[in-house]
This record gives structure tokens, C-alpha cells and sequence, in this order.
């Protein structure tokens, strides 16, 4: 396959959108992680990070809490509409990062 380019635009926030080419190319689906090598001669080389292993207690505890929701049905409560008020207060204006490490030494 002859080399093709493909070009972004970076915003002010330094964001980009992955120009299709390379998304099909490296099959990248949202959401997915993508993994860039800087060389000692100054290139970079992008290729899609290989997949995290799901967190096995997280995983343990969230069936727990789906197979206890299954047997007990009448055990849950939704969320009053003033405790929602309350939590939307709380976070209102504050940007979070899904994608973000929880500390440096999570990458």
C-alpha cells in the first residue's frame, strides 16, 4: 500500500479528532486507547494501546450487587428528587476526565 497523510486540527485544549483513515487502519472504536512512541529521532509512531485487563474485585463486587438486586428486588430505593438537587450542586461546573489515571501511577 503506497504511504498516505492524513492531517488534524488540534483545538485549545489540545484535543484532536483521529482522522478516519487512521481509525480503520488501526481499528479503533470510541473509547478505545491509543498508544504513541516517540523515537529518538523525533517521530512518532501511533498504534492503538492494547486492551486493560478488567480490575477482577471490581468485577466480583458488581455481580455481587446484580445477583443481590435479582434476589431482592424490593430492596431498592430510587433517589429522592432533593438528594439528586443535592448531588448536581455538588459537581455542578466541575469537568471530569473518564479516561484520566486516578494518580501517576496508574499509566
Amino acid at each position: 500500500m503506497p504511504e498516505q497523510t492524513e492531517e488534524s486540527k488540534l483545538t485549545d485544549r489540545y484535543q484532536t479528532t483521529v482522522p478516519e483513515l487512521v481509525r480503520k487502519t488501526l481499528k479503533l472504536e470510541r473509547r478505545d486507547r491509543i498508544r504513541y512512541s516517540v523515537q529518538s529521532n523525533g517521530t512518532v509512531v501511533m498504534s492503538r494501546a492494547p486492551e486493560r485487563e478488567e480490575d477482577p474485585v471490581l468485577g466480583k463486587f458488581l455481580a455481587f450487587l446484580a445477583n443481590d438486586m435479582a434476589a431482592h428486588p424490593d430492596r431498592i430505593q430510587s433517589v429522592g428528587a432533593e438528594f439528586a438537587e443535592r448531588l448536581r450542586s455538588l459537581t455542578r461546573g466541575v469537568e471530569v476526565d473518564l479516561d484520566a489515571p486516578l494518580s501517576e501511577d496508574d499509566e
